[in-house]
C-alpha cells in the first residue's frame, strides 16, 4: 500500500544529533531535482535500473565558524525498520560548498570521506524501494560541523554511527527532499 510523506508510526524520523547552535537553516540545493520532486531515474540504483548517479548538491548560509561539512541521504519509509542510509560522508572542507554529480562512486568526494551506507558499501548507494511500496521520501541533510575532522569516523563510519560522533558539534544543517519510487 502506498504510504504517505507524514510521518506514521512505520517510518523512523531521523533527527540531528544535537540541535544546531545556529537557528538558521543552511540552504541546500540540487540542479539535479526540485525540492519534495520526484529524483531522476539516473539516481537509482543499478539493480533498480538507474545509473546509480549521485546528484549534484550545493550549500549556503552556513555559519562563518564552519570547519567542515558532513553529508547524508537517508530513506526513513524502507521497510527495515529503522530506515536505510544511502550515502555517509564527511570531513568535507569548509572551502568546499557543492558536490557534482557523479561523484557519489569516489571514495573521497569533494576532499572528503565516504562512511558505510546500509547498502555495505563506502560510497554513494541509489534509491531501489521496493516494487509497489509508493514513493518513499529521500532525506538530504548537510550537517556544519566545529571541527575539521569527526573524531573516530572512518570507511565503515554508518549513519547511525556518524550521528553519534557528531553531537555537541552540529553548528547548523540544511535539509531537502526527494521522492522516488519504483515502477
Amino acid at each position: 500500500m502506498p504510504r504517505s510523506s507524514a510521518a506514521t508510526a512505520d517510518t523512523v524520523q531521523v533527527r540531528a544529533p544535537d540541535a544546531p547552535r545556529h537557528s538558521a537553516p543552511i540552504t541546500l540545493t540540487s540542479t539535479t531535482f526540485e525540492p519534495g520532486g520526484t529524483l531522476p531515474d539516473s539516481m537509482a540504483a543499478d539493480q533498480c535500473g538507474g545509473e546509480n548517479r549521485s546528484p549534484a548538491l550545493s550549500w549556503s548560509d552556513f555559519p562563518s565558524e564552519t570547519r567542515s561539512f558532513a553529508l547524508t541521504i537517508f530513506d526513513p519509509h524502507a521497510p527495515t525498520g529503522s530506515g536505510f542510509w544511502h550515502w555517509v560522508v564527511f570531513d568535507l572542507p569548509a572551502s568546499v560548498t557543492r558536490l557534482d554529480a557523479g561523484v557519489g562512486s569516489s571514495a573521497s568526494p569533494g576532499g572528503g570521506r565516504t562512511g558505510h551506507n546500509d547498502y555495505g558499501q563506502s560510497r554513494y548507494g541509489g534509491p531501489c524501494p521496493p516494487p509497489g511500496d509508493g514513493p518513499h521520501d529521500y532525506v538530504f541533510t548537510v550537517y556544519a560541523l566545529d571541527l575539521a575532522k569527526v573524531d573516530g569516523a572512518g570507511p565503515e563510519t554508518t549513519g547511525a554511527k556518524l550521528n553519534f560522533l557528531m553531537r555537541g558539534h552540529v553548528l547548523a544543517k540544511g535539509v531537502v527532499q526527494g521522492k522516488y519510487e519504483r515502477r
